[in-house]
């Protein structure tokens, strides 16, 4: 089986909104499962100030993919980090599978997106 089941991703911080209301700044997790097996992922999200929160187990079908938008409630356990405040996601998955982190900052005209891969094990 390709992949890893335990991801780790430190820098999470929602970028401010920029000068366009429609164009608004976010990160996402993209979840890739190229087995065949169906996996199920654990999420837990870390904060500065409070306990961790961990959820129910997201599903990413074999040979498939889901993304996970952290300005989603329903795809971040119900939370909705703010603008600039500091958090961490790890990722256990029962199966092995391949995730990459991305963030779009809107704050100049020049859009920033980069993405990167986790520390996996």
């Amino acid at each position: 089986m390709d992949g890893k089941t335990k991801w780790y991703f430190a820098d999470g911080e929602i970028p401010p909104m920029g000068d366009d209301p429609e164009v608004y700044g976010h990160e996402s997790l993209i979840l890739f499962n190229p087995n065949d097996a169906e996996a199920h992922v654990k999420v837990c999200l870390y904060w500065t100030d409070r306990e961790p929160t961990c959820g129910e187990t997201v599903t990413v079908g074999a040979k498939r993919v889901k993304g996970l938008r952290a300005t989603e409630k329903k795809d971040f356990l119900g939370e909705v980090p703010n603008a600039g405040e500091q958090y961490a996601i790890s990722l256990e998955s029962d199966v092995p599978i391949v995730v990459q982190y991305g963030r779009l900052d809107v704050r100049q005209t020049n859009m920033a997106f980069y993405t990167t891969n986790g520390y996996s094990v």
